[in-house]
């Protein structure tokens, strides 16, 4: 298969394993170490693919200007207060988490 079509592959079964959850069931993850954030301009998919591909230098520069971050416990608390829900995307061993838009 050409890599484009590879590549649209990839990005279709990443939408349809995207879903919202409840921080409250994200939390054996969160406590694991495993969930990241995903700042709210950025996408989210493209994250996810850049985590499955390997691609570090990508995933370096998101999380040197916050694209991608570790979620901080204040977050963590305020999610988990609020119960919120998230747009969630497992990338094993990582859960990418980020807030919908309003």
């Amino acid at each position: 298969m050409p890599e484009s079509t590879d590549q649209q592959t990839l990005i279709n079964r990443l939408n349809s394993e995207t879903a919202k959850i409840s921080w409250l069931e994200l939390q054996k993850h969160y406590a694991a170490g495993n969930v990241l954030g995903v700042a709210p301009g950025a996408d989210l998919i493209k994250v996810a693919i850049a985590l499955n591909q390997d691609n570090a230098a990508q995933i370096r520069t998101w999380l040197g200007d916050k694209a991608v971050f570790e979620i901080a416990d204040q977050q963590a608390m305020q999610w988990y207060e609020n119960q919120t829900i998230l747009w969630a995307l497992v990338i094993p061993p990582f859960v990418l988490v980020q807030e919908p838009s309003t």
